[in-house]
């Protein structure tokens, strides 16, 4: 296997991997600390954070479906603060947001596990990164995850910086 394969094969493991480690972390947290306990006064609270992971998993894969059905498109972008007050998120159950999310990563990673190598290299721009390939799509998703499993882990344990 050379070496990008390995690289992908890493990633595709990263996709599952966080979504789990986000299912144990989330475990014990009630309803009702998912909607009052946040980041900072103007933070996000814990079940914002998830439906914002379920539904930018959703957008990645778009991205990544719109890269495989065209040449270099320019890829959407999205305002997650909009996103998140428009969905009212804080008002979600956070079991329902985290089994959609679980349902929605299943279709990312299948998505990922099908390309060819040559898909892999396909292609868009990114609204804030600029040129972008699936390979760096699939790196976006279990870097998102990180960052905002690190955000939910501060959330739980009141720790603003």
């Amino acid at each position: 296997m050379d070496q990008l394969a390995k690289v992908h094969r890493a990633q595709l493991y990263m996709m599952e991997m966080t979504a789990r480690t986000l299912g144990h972390l989330l475990a014990p947290v009630s309803q009702e600390q998912a909607t009052t306990l946040r980041d900072g006064a103007d933070g996000w609270t814990i079940v914002e954070v998830v439906c914002h992971l379920r539904d930018f998993d959703g957008f990645f894969r778009g991205r990544a479906e719109l890269m495989l059905a065209e040449e270099t498109p320019l890829l959407p972008a999205y305002d997650h603060e909009a996103i998140a007050i428009e969905r009212e998120y804080n008002d979600d159950q956070l079991t329902d947001a985290y089994d959609a999310l679980l349902r929605s990563r299943a279709e990312t990673k299948a998505l990922f596990e099908g390309l060819t190598p040559e898909q892999w290299e396909r292609g868009g721009i990114h609204p804030e990164m600029g040129p972008f390939s699936l390979t760096d799509a699939a790196f976006q998703v279990g870097l998102h995850d990180q960052t905002h499993i690190e955000q939910i882990l501060k959330i739980i344990t009141g720790r603003t910086a």
